[in-house]
């Protein structure tokens, strides 16, 4: 009877201090690791409270991380970076426009990966920033702009801060990205608007 007791005390410390240490990949250093700048602009936006920034991190995960990304047939990655190739072309002659269009893209990209609707955008960016981290703030960017007022230099510097997220969600895989839409045409592209700006 005391080996049995015995038995069932080492099982309930080992299940406590499993629990415990899982925790803390969750919290604190764990967040700060899984989330990066997403956490610092989090703790910001709670005005530097870090327990309702971490707080609001967890529940994210509870929420959103075992979301599993949906592969895209080769023909929609095809039809994805053909549309946002007319964006970056578009954006020279008509920046607002392009950029309205780069968001409708990024949310439609995100629902068809297996992300939220965009119809409800602060969910979908709370998914895309357990899974995307690094790059959902260019998404917020290209959103605020096409709701803003802001000038064609900002407009330029959302739509390539947004690209980020894009190549992400079309890769297949992480060493997919940056291979499948040639990252270096967006900024030539709209480079050319500032070009022709200037020149008229």
């Amino acid at each position: 009877m005391t080996t049995v007791v015995i038995i069932v005390a080492v099982v309930l410390v080992a299940a406590l201090a499993f629990y415990l240490v899982r925790g803390r990949g969750t919290g604190g250093r764990g967040l700060q690791r899984r989330f990066g700048s997403e956490y610092a602009r989090t703790v910001a936006r709670h005005d530097g409270d870090t327990k309702a920034a971490e707080h609001e991190l967890s529940e994210r995960v509870k929420a959103h991380g075992s979301l599993s990304e949906r592969p895209l047939r080769p023909e929609a990655r095809e039809a994805y970076a053909r549309r946002w190739a007319e964006v970056q072309e578009r954006f020279i002659d008509s920046p607002r426009d392009a950029v309205v269009e780069a968001d409708a893209l990024l949310a439609q990209l995100a629902r068809d990966r297996g992300f939220p609707d965009g119809g409800s955008f602060q969910e979908q960016t709370d998914a895309l920033s357990v899974h995307h981290a690094e790059q959902v703030d260019g998404y917020r960017r290209v959103h605020t702009a096409v709701r803003g007022q802001g000038g064609t230099e900002e407009m330029r510097r959302a739509l390539r801060e947004s690209r980020a997220l894009f190549d992400v969600l079309l890769a297949d895989s992480p060493d997919d990205t940056g291979r499948t839409t040639g990252r270096h045409d967006e900024t030539a592209r709209t480079d050319r608007h500032e070009a022709k700006g200037s020149a008229a």
